[in-house]
């Protein structure tokens, strides 16, 4: 099929309409009624059942547009994305990020898109979960990796960049500080830090109230960034939850961190605007997912 023959179908298939379908494609209704008529004939057979009243698809005609559709969509994405790579892209992205790791693969990405667009400049920002999230819906930052899950109206999740092995930052001199691992059920053993603001979602997920055999957790002092928590847990006012791969960029000598052996592990994903997405950040965000994969695992 020629590529006006699938649009020309798809758009009658919507409109059930020629003179609409006409307008639409800005052709005349004989055109489209011509093309349809010889799609039919290479076909074998009737795409739409017409009379003076209506215009209506055929079993065939359907099956033949819910095949079509998905590929049709993907066709016109990948056509965009190419043109966008090309397109006079200005000015500035702003990149957001809440982890050093997440941070690593945003400069590598930038580095590598400014090289394909010089004219615009991708510039970070290190931010905690509750402040990036608020950026990023405010149009302070553009594109953000941080912790999943998120669900945030105007707020698309795309795909998981990273995951990483949990743990429970406890003080030095508790027992579970002398632990190879600890398990879900030790969230019991000692008041849980939490950050302020947090989200019911993340809430539950990161510091739940009971353990997976239902033992109360406490839940003790909070905190508004990530040194504030780990000071809270360094004086020995409790615990709090984060990442294996944190010790080693935020090693205290008044705190440990524990890896669970039975909690899943903390991933961070990729987020933008549904909206008001600026030039340029869908070719930020396919630079960045093409580098992701060599950055995975890697400390």
């Amino acid at each position: 099929m020629e590529r006006y023959e699938i649009e020309t179908f798809l758009a009658l298939a919507e409109e059930l309409h020629f003179a609409r379908t006409a307008e639409r494609l800005h052709v005349s209704p004989g055109r489209v009624s011509q093309t349809i008529k010889g799609l039919e004939r290479r076909i074998g057979g009737a795409l739409f059942e017409r009379n003076s009243r209506r215009v209506a698809l055929t079993p065939v005609g359907r099956q033949l547009r819910d095949d079509l559709s998905p590929a049709y969509r993907q066709i016109q994405r990948a056509l965009a994305e190419a043109a966008a790579a090309y397109e006079d892209v200005r000015g500035v992205l702003w990149a957001g990020f809440t982890a050093p790791w997440c941070g690593k693969l945003l400069a590598q990405a930038a580095d590598a898109f400014s090289s394909g667009h010089p004219r615009c400049a991708v510039k970070l920002r290190g931010m905690t979960y509750n402040a990036i999230i608020v950026a990023l819906r405010e149009k302070d930052v553009d594109l953000v990796i941080a912790e999943a899950p998120v669900e945030e109206p105007g707020i698309t999740v795309g795909p998981v960049l990273f995951c990483e092995r949990r743990a429970l930052v406890v003080p030095a001199t508790h027992p579970l500080a002398d632990r190879d691992t600890v398990s879900l059920e030790d969230l019991a053993l000692l008041p849980l830090i939490t950050p302020v603001g947090m989200s019911p979602l993340r809430y539950e997920v990161h510091f739940p109230r009971r353990t997976p055999r239902g033992r109360a957790i406490e839940h003790g002092p909070a905190a508004g960034d990530w040194e504030g928590l780990l000071s809270l847990v360094g004086a020995g006012r409790g615990a709090t939850v984060t990442t294996a791969r944190a010790g080693q960029y935020y090693a205290r000598p008044d705190v440990a961190y524990v890896p669970f052996d039975d909690a899943p592990p903390v991933e961070y994903a990729l987020m933008w605007r549904v909206t008001g997405r600026p030039p340029g950040l869908q070719a930020l965000i396919r630079t960045v997912l093409d580098l992701a994969p060599r950055n995975a695992d890697r400390p």
